[in-house]
């Protein structure tokens, strides 16, 4: 796997790196500790879940980019139909889940009962290992989606469960719209929105903000 911030295209065969810097990212992250509490496997369990939503999802159907220690999946407008999981992925997803199948499934009903009608990119997501982080990897893989989002003349649409990740995203021209609770004493849910910028320069450097993760319908 590459050790620079240079974002690249991710295949098949990037899944083992990819899986487990997102697991690292996402091991403190609310949500997914609601959906995997136990401590002590829930690295292992993410490491799973992500293998699946990458192998079976969003490398066929999505723009799946990483560095050297993060990376971003995101669905195009013309490939939200296509991004959808199947059945099999379902079920994978329900057994590395197990009894938590059910509140996670009523999290991604909750999460996706007002999506925006407006053709749009959707940046699933995002996250850099905690040891690589403030090295700028995630907010290299931000700026290229946004580029190519930008080029398309599309908005972009994200989720995020961690408030303190709020400001970063903020930073590259999102908008905090509605703050959804989730269902079962799950987590606050924050939609973000940003509108298309031709043009526009995406490759300042940011304010020194971690770069977190944010996960919306990559949890089905």
């Amino acid at each position: 796997m590459q050790t620079t911030n240079t974002p690249r295209t991710a295949s098949a065969a990037d899944a083992a790196p990819i899986s487990r810097s997102l697991a690292r990212a996402f091991h403190d992250d609310p949500m997914m500790r609601w959906f995997f509490p136990d401590d002590a496997s829930r690295e292992e369990s993410l490491v799973r879940y992500f293998t699946t939503l990458f192998t079976r999802q969003y490398v066929h159907n999505g723009v799946c980019e990483l560095t050297g220690s993060a990376a971003a999946f995101w669905v195009p407008a013309e490939a939200r139909d296509k991004a959808v999981p199947d059945a099999e992925t379902v079920r994978e997803l329900q057994d590395i889940l197990g009894e938590r199948a059910g509140l996670f499934g009523e999290a991604v009903e909750a999460a996706a009962a007002h999506p925006p009608r407006e053709p749009h990119w959707y940046l699933a997501v995002i996250g850099a290992d905690p040891a690589a982080q403030g090295q700028g990897q995630g907010a290299a893989l931000l700026r290229s989606g946004l580029a190519k989002a930008d080029a398309a003349g599309m908005p972009v649409r994200l989720e995020s469960s961690k408030a303190a990740n709020l400001p970063f995203y903020e930073h590259f021209g999102f908008t905090v719209g509605e703050e959804l609770r989730l269902p079962g004493g799950g987590p606050a849910l924050w939609s973000m929105w940003r509108e298309p910028r031709p043009g526009a320069d995406v490759w300042t450097a940011p304010r020194k903000v971690p770069v977190g993760p944010a996960v919306g319908e990559g949890r089905r």
